[in-house]
């Protein structure tokens, strides 16, 4: 089970400082999550965590800073740079964005050992190319492993678009290998097949026995792929693609104007991560992946965010929840009290302040509806992030 997060702020801070119990041959992993603002990212965190300390909501923006989660399996650990989601200086500006909104992703890059980009695939004005955020982000740091994260495939109705949209993010190319787009399913519009899709890929000519090339068993996934089952992506064993073109490099923004994809990726899962489906088949994945080096982290630590930190982030989750449009990004948080009760319960008190009246209603709700159900909402994940009872009192002031 994973620790829970320490309660008191002078607790985490010792935890944080405290010297990492190294087993005797230590593996570790740094992986920076990238992705469009809403792509899921802080949910998939908290999943491959299996404890909730970071904010989640429908509502572009949540996270707004970058945040550690730690992994620490057997003699492996993973440390999981959560960051916001890639954006421009005119939509920062829109919705009153901090500064580091724009750098923190680039400053997880260079710290990562791998990059996982995510890809919502229930959007259909976007899942179709990266985002030349995203793609300019890939194209400075050629050098870094990536991974390409197709999330909330549960929600895609029609399974055979998976194959095409495979296709347009990858360039046609995973590991290095084309691939070659087989459905089995029927393009007719009223297919809604829930048959996963599966990536095969040929082993290089030399390791390869005299047989028809890419001969495979239907049924039987790629390790690594995400899915099993179903004939879907393959590699065309007779279209190696050059090691010049396999090789990641520079790219200019120029040459990113016309691109939809990145042919440079070295494996690609299929997910819904907000139920936890094949997010387990990722993290082992991830698990294999790390290489031989010290850990960063004691195994008791779950994040580098402070206690207040998480209580800030998962209060605002439930404020932009409940709150329409931009309202709830003008929304102030000031924390009055935090204190350990005598039976080890959490006392928080925090004010809301809001600029204007209007939101002050809106914010309280009828008979005080909304704030007690956003009090109560806050209070049972801040008791899952915890383990212990949290007694949460919200003020709303106008500023």
């Amino acid at each position: 089970h994973p620790p829970p997060v320490a309660i008191s702020p002078e607790e985490q801070r010792r935890r944080l400082q405290h010297r990492p119990d190294q087993p005797q041959s230590p593996r570790a992993l740094r992986i920076a999550i990238i992705g469009a603002p809403n792509a899921g990212k802080s949910t998939l965190c908290n999943q491959l965590l299996g404890r909730k300390v970071f904010p989640v909501s429908k509502k572009v923006h949540t996270t707004r800073c970058k945040a550690r989660g730690v992994i620490t399996h057997k003699d492996t650990q993973l440390v999981v740079l959560d960051t916001p989601g890639l954006t421009n200086a005119l939509k920062a500006k829109r919705h009153n964005l901090e500064e580091a909104m724009l750098t923190d992703p680039w400053d997880s890059m260079k710290h990562a050992d791998l990059v996982l980009v995510l890809v919502d695939v229930s959007d259909h004005w976007t899942r179709n190319a990266l985002s030349k955020e995203v793609l300019k982000c890939l194209s400075r740091f050629p050098h870094i492993p990536s991974v390409l994260v197709l999330n909330k495939v549960d929600i895609l109705k029609k399974k055979f678009l998976l194959l095409e949209i495979v296709t347009d993010l990858t360039e046609g190319i995973v590991n290095g290998k084309k691939l070659e787009v087989k459905s089995a399913f029927k393009n007719d519009s009223s297919s809604s097949a829930k048959s996963p899709l599966q990536i095969t890929r040929c082993p290089p000519p030399e390791s390869r026995a005299p047989e028809p090339p890419c001969q495979q068993e239907t049924g039987q996934a790629q390790e690594g792929s995400g899915l099993g089952s179903s004939s879907g992506v393959r590699a065309a064993g007779s279209s190696p693609v050059t090691e010049e073109a396999q090789r990641p490099k520079h790219y200019e923004p120029k040459d990113l104007k016309d691109r939809k994809g990145w042919p440079h990726f070295q494996e690609v899962f299929m997910l819904a991560a907000l139920h936890g489906e094949e997010v387990d088949t990722l993290k082992q994945y991830l698990l294999k992946q790390a290489k031989p080096g010290p850990w960063e982290f004691h195994s008791d630590v779950l994040t580098s965010q402070s206690p207040q930190e998480i209580c800030d982030n998962i209060i605002r989750e439930k404020v932009l929840e409940y709150l329409p449009l931009e309202v709830p990004y003008g929304v102030t948080q000031v924390t009055e009290m935090w204190e350990e009760g005598e039976c080890g319960e959490l006392l928080i008190v925090q004010n809301l302040l809001v600029p204007r009246k209007s939101h002050m209603r809106m914010l309280i709700g009828r008979g005080g509806k909304v704030i007690s159900k956003i009090a109560q909402e806050a209070g049972q994940d801040l008791m899952n992030a915890f383990l212990c009872d949290v007694r949460l009192k919200l003020r709303v002031e106008v500023k």
